[in-house]
Formats: C-alpha cells, sequence, structure tokens
C-alpha cells in the first residue's frame, strides 16, 4: 500500500484507546550478447572510413508506473541540485542534473514499500509467538488486537492521539518483545500517512526507544522498528531528531541484516537522511555504500530501484564515489544499463554517469564493458534513454583519446550519426559533439603522417 506525502485527513472521529488496531506485519540480469551487427559495421566503418546513418527502432517502452505521491516527491527531493565535487568539459554539472530529472519520473522511495502490509498478512500471527504470561499489555487489550486498518488509525481524534502515541511510546520499553513488536507497528502506522502524527511522534521521544529496536533479533520487530523511522523521517523536522539520536548506524546494520522489506526500507530511511547536505559523507563513512551495492545486486526489483535512487543522492560527493567504485558498483550497474527489461536502464545510467565523474569510475565503466552498453542504447533504447547514455559516452571519452578509440571500435559512429539526425534536441547536440571528438584522433594521425 502506497502512502502520500499530502496530510490524509480523515473524519475526527473519537477512537477509545480500549479499540484496538493492528495490521499483521501485514537475476541475474542476462545481457544481450550479439554484438555481431556492430562488430560488422565497426569492421565497415574502419575499411571503408564512411559513416551511414541507421533509422532509430522503436525506442524501448518503459514499465508502467505506480508509485505514490511520496515516491515522485521524494525523487525530486533527491534531486536537489547538490554541491558539484568537480567540473566536466563534456557537460556541467547543472545541465547534467537538469537532463537527470526523468530519474524521479522512477523514484522508488516511501513508506510501507512493495506491498509488505500484504505480504506480512500471510505469515503467522504474532499471538502465536511465544508470549510471557506474567506479562500484561499496557492499556488492557490495545497492544494485543491483531487487526485493525490505517483507516482505523486515520479517524483517531486529535484529542486521543497524544494519549494513544504515549502507551506506544512506552510499549517500546517494555522488556516483552511481543509488546515492542506490537508497538513500533503501530506507531509506524500511525506515522504513514498524516504529517501531523509524524510532528506530535517525533516529539514524543518515540524515536531514541525505535533506534534499539533495529538490532533487534526478532526480524518483525525489527522491521516494524526501520519502517516506522522512515514514515517519520518523511517529516522535515525529525530528520535531525532521528540523526542526532544515532540512527545512522543502526540504519546501516539493518542494511546490512534485515529482511528484504527491512533493507529496502533502510536504504529509503537514508536517502530521506541524505537529503540533508551535512549527513551525506556521515552515511557514507558508517559504511552504508558497500550493502547498496549488495541490494543492487541482489535485492528484489523494488530494492534494485532503493538502492539506485539512495547511491544518487549519495554519490552527488567524491568521497561515496569512491567507496561506491571500490565497493563494486559499476559492474552491476552496467549490467543494469544493458538489461532494458528490468526497466531500470535509465536509472542505472545516471548513477553510472555520477561515478564517471571521477578518474576510477571512467576506468571501471570501461573495464566493465560499460562502452559496448551505452552503444546498445544508442540503438534501441528509449528517447530518454538514448539522452543519458550519449551524455555518458560524451563524459568518458572528452579527455581520453584511449576512450575514443575503444569507442570507435566498438561501432559507435554509425549510431551516433543515426542520433545527431534523428534524435531529440539535446541528443542530437551531444551526439554532434561527441562525434567531433571521436573524428579528432583520425585528424591527429592524418596530421603526423609523411
Amino acid at each position: 500500500m502506497m502512502v502520500s506525502l499530502e496530510d490524509s485527513h480523515s473524519g475526527s472521529n473519537h477512537f477509545p484507546l480500549t479499540r484496538n488496531f493492528y495490521s499483521p506485519s501485514s537475476t541475474r540480469i542476462h545481457r544481450n550478447t550479439g554484438r555481431s551487427m556492430r562488430t560488422i559495421r565497426s569492421n565497415f566503418y574502419q575499411e571503408d572510413q564512411s559513416c551511414c546513418s541507421f533509422a532509430e527502432r522503436s525506442p524501448f517502452v518503459s514499465e508502467n508506473l505506480t508509485d505514490s505521491v511520496v515516491d515522485m516527491r521524494l525523487g525530486e527531493l533527491a534531486l536537489r541540485t547538490s554541491t558539484s565535487s568537480g567540473k566536466s568539459t563534456a557537460a556541467s554539472a547543472e545541465e547534467f542534473l537538469q537532463l537527470s530529472q526523468a530519474f524521479s519520473d522512477f523514484s522508488a522511495c516511501s513508506s510501507d514499500i512493495s506491498g509488505e502490509l500484504q505480504r506480512l498478512a500471510c505469515l503467522p500471527s504474532p499471538e502465536n509467538a511465544p508470549r510471557s504470561e506474567s506479562e500484561p499489555e499496557p492499556c488492557e487489550g490495545f497492544l494485543q488486537r491483531e487487526n485493525f486498518s490505517t483507516e482505523i488509525i486515520e479517524s483517531i481524534s486529535p484529542e486521543d492521539l497524544q494519549p494513544t502515541v504515549k502507551i506506544c511510546v512506552d510499549g517500546l520499553h517494555s522488556p516483552s518483545i511481543a509488546v515492542k513488536q506490537s508497538a513500533a507497528a503501530k506507531l509506524r502506522l500511525l506515522a504513514k500517512n498524516r504529517a501531523d502524527n509524524r510532528a506530535l511522534i517525533g516529539e514524543s521521544g518515540a524515536v531514541p526507544a525505535l533506534i534499539p529496536l533495529l538490532r533487534c533479533s526478532d526480524p518483525w520487530t525489527q522491521e516494524h522498528a526501520v519502517t516506522a523511522l522512515l514514515n517519520l523521517s518523511l517529516h522535515e523536522s525529525n530528520k535531525a531528531i532521528i540523526t542526532n539520536a544515532g540512527a545512522i548506524k543502526s540504519l546501516v546494520y539493518v542494511l546490512k541484516t534485515g529482511t528484504e522489506t527491512s533493507k529496502q526500507n533502510a536504504a529509503c530511511a537514508l536517502l530521506s537522511l541524505a537529503l540533508m547536505e551535512e549527513n551525506k559523507s556521515s552515511i557514507g563513512a558508517c559504511g552504508a555504500i558497500p550493502p547498496l551495492v549488495s541490494l543492487l545486486i541482489s535485492g528484489s526489483m523494488r530494492g534494485k530501484k532503493d538502492a539506485l535512487t539512495t547511491l544518487y543522492k549519495l554519490c552527488s560527493i567524491r568521497p561515496n564515489k569512491e567507496r561506491a567504485v571500490s565497493a563494486g558498483a559499476v559492474k552491476p550497474l552496467v549490467a543494469l544499463v544493458a538489461d532494458q527489461a528490468t526497466g531500470l536502464a535509465e536509472k542505472a545510467m545516471v548513477v553510472l554517469s555520477s561515478l564517471a565523474g571521477i578518474e576510477e569510475g571512467k576506468e571501471a565503466v570501461v573495464e566493465e564493458g560499460g562502452l559496448a552498453a551505452l552503444v546498445e542504447v544508442i540503438e534501441d533504447g528509449s528517447v530518454k534513454g538514448k539522452e543519458f547514455a550519449v551524455l555518458t559516452l560524451l563524459q568518458l571519452c572528452t579527455e581520453s583519446v584511449r576512450n575514443r578509440g575503444l569507442l570507435v571500435r566498438e561501432g559507435g559512429i554509425p549510431p551516433l550519426v543515426a542520433l545527431s539526425q534523428s534524435g531529440t534536441v539535446r541528443a542530437k547536440h551531444k551526439a554532434e559533439t561527441l562525434l567531433g571528438y571521436l573524428r579528432e584522433p583520425r585528424q591527429e594521425a592524418s596530421s603526423s603522417s609523411p
């Protein structure tokens, strides 16, 4: 169930505290190996030294997007212009950020993502879990109820909300895991849709009580706690509260050890905290990059999206670019670029281009077959994908004669010529600029001949 950042105010019906509400917690990528046509064209070009124009094929139609308003909003926030660590002679950071606005079209950060409530509804009810008979629940019946809905929670009147939150916060300090799990689950849903709830919970002392649960050995308690913190982090003032309470290291711990959903929501929570510029360095220094790369490699489709979005935001600073390259991010990014069937190619190209902003990143992209994958996108990719691909190639080749030669041998000139003739205005301009660079080595060789 997806959520909106907008305040979803329901009726102000009174909700007695004894009425309870609880929701059960609730590929490899195969690259196209055949490049025979490119090889033929490359050989033909080398022999004939002529460029022929190829008509564009039908662009790849990306996945149907079902992201909620909060998906879109966080994607937009993730794209706020960050301080650039360096300038590219091919295209300024500002120009790239303008182009990468399409990244927000595929944003994947929200609370209660991945249909987790529906999935968790199929799990055994916590009432079947071992529970201490001697430990009574606070406010008899409230934390014991196993069925309640978001709609019921949203019907809580403002005068009932504060005592309800207090009961939940008190439950987080209980010695009983079952009570902690129930309290975290209720706070999670209380913070899910309503901004006023998030503000009140943030001020109630819930955050310091939730953070220790991120290291709880019970996976469902951990999952409720990380999702509650994600939901709370959507409120601007709560970001500092969560950060100052020391949540970053524990969120990284969840990113390494949690369930699939916990890892996804930990990534989203880190993305939300990374919207505070000063947190980017801390998140990287606390070791978030390697587990994000692992999520990118072995996560579900939703997990890959969350990892891509978070990596993009974190890698706006140079130290995190270096960490990402060292953690092996380039190889899975190239694989996602090459496998357009996943619908993640464009998003992966944006992150790949960011990493290509440092020398280590350029070398890794070329070493992992990035030139070939990007040429394929120019041939067969979506309209926006072709723009991303030619911009990334321009970044790789502007100051590298070697990379230009490799691109020519990869058969890149014919599709670039086609793009310069039939692409968008932006793509045409970039393709023409890149073609100009590709001709320079030939001119230099020609001028050096006797």
